[in-house]
């Protein structure tokens, strides 16, 4: 080999891991952490709500969709796109989002669910096929969160609580957005806390225990969806 062949391919492979360290640059990692009030959130373990319910995860899975990021300087970055994030997929609770560039993060916004576009478009791929289970039928769409478990509260069989809610038409349009201010100087990672307490402490297992079509109650749970989201 040429000294000048040589040359050229070093330089070659130098512009490449420009390129390389500029695309990851030019991203944000997003890590989903599922906690209950301090706890880590795992599979099958117990925990106590404020109502008094003992109770313990088996499913937790939901779509973020939609998600904006707003720099100190008021630039903003969009990438709209769906995620499905499940508690028993731990790749799943961590996704990347395009970047304008490297600059401080003032807030980042996105929809816990799926918006009606994307109901109205029927059985989609990727994060929105139906094979998810995450779908419903053309005419309630997509189920935007998917909580179920156990508790001794629960008068029902196998004591199993089960909450999946979803709807967009206008008056059960259970989509909600979260909008999360970033305090800390940060560019290239963002983490956001997902806490569980705060669904099961405004509800009681013992009444309320089985939610699975859209509706009035879809949509007061909906409300607390929205509430579970904060910067870890």
């Amino acid at each position: 080999m040429s000294k000048q062949v040589y040359i050229m391919m070093m330089l070659f492979c130098l512009v490449i891991s420009k390129c390389f360290a500029f695309q990851q640059a030019d991203s944000i990692i997003v890590n989903i952490k599922p906690v209950f009030g301090k706890e880590e959130l795992k599979i099958q373990n117990k925990y106590i709500s404020a109502k008094k319910d003992t109770l313990s995860i088996d499913v937790l899975r939901f779509y973020i969709s939609d998600v904006k990021v707003t720099y100190t300087d008021k630039t903003i970055s969009q990438q709209k796109k769906a995620w499905l994030l499940d508690i028993n997929k731990p790749e799943s609770l961590q996704f990347n989002i395009a970047s304008l560039s490297r600059k401080q993060i003032a807030q980042i916004t996105f929809n816990v669910g799926v918006d009606s576009l994307a109901n109205v478009s029927g059985a989609l791929g990727g994060a929105l096929d139906p094979a998810n289970g995450m779908y419903w039928a053309w005419q309630s769409g997509y189920i935007n969160m998917k909580v179920e478990g156990k508790s001794n509260s629960c008068q029902t069989r196998k004591n199993k609580f089960m909450f999946h809610i979803g709807g967009y038409l206008p008056k059960e349009n259970a989509l909600r957005v979260v909008t999360i201010p970033v305090s800390k100087s940060t560019n290239d990672s963002i983490s956001i806390k997902v806490d569980l307490s705060i669904f099961f402490n405004e509800i009681n297992l013992k009444e309320n225990n089985s939610i699975m079509i859209p509706g009035t109650k879809a949509m007061l749970i909906a409300d607390l969806t929205g509430k579970m989201f904060s910067l870890q």
